[in-house]
């Protein structure tokens, strides 16, 4: 795994504290061997630590991720509604069912958290 090193290690650290994971989401423990291998070792080499810090690396970047697409429907969801709203007022019958594809929602929350930074 390449994201053993100090470096990848700080990144990852970084994007739990600024998405307000890092406490809520780690144990003491969990984040005292993250912040160790920060400090005292450029590249995790050894098969033990690397299997107990990828674990750790794994459940943060699990949590980032489901936090990203939870905003990404949440504001999919909301355009989608004024979308299918508008279509129907433009007597576009089909466009009731676009508010439920999940598709579309993604590439509408996505497209506008690329634009306008959400």
């Amino acid at each position: 795994m390449s994201l053993l090193t100090r470096k990848d290690l700080m990144k990852i650290k970084a994007r739990a504290f600024r998405r307000r994971v890092w406490f809520k989401a780690l144990s003491r423990t969990e984040r005292a061997i993250i912040d160790l291998t920060i400090k005292c070792v450029e590249r995790v080499r050894s098969p033990v630590l690397a299997t107990i810090v990828s674990s750790v690396v794994d459940k943060v970047l699990k949590i980032l991720e489901s936090r990203f697409l939870k905003i990404v429907n949440r504001v999919g969801s909301a355009i989608a509604e004024e979308v299918c709203r508008i279509a129907l007022d433009w007597r576009n019958v089909s466009a009731s069912s676009w508010k439920h594809d999940s598709d579309f929602i993604s590439f509408l929350g996505i497209n506008a958290i690329n634009t306008i930074g959400v």
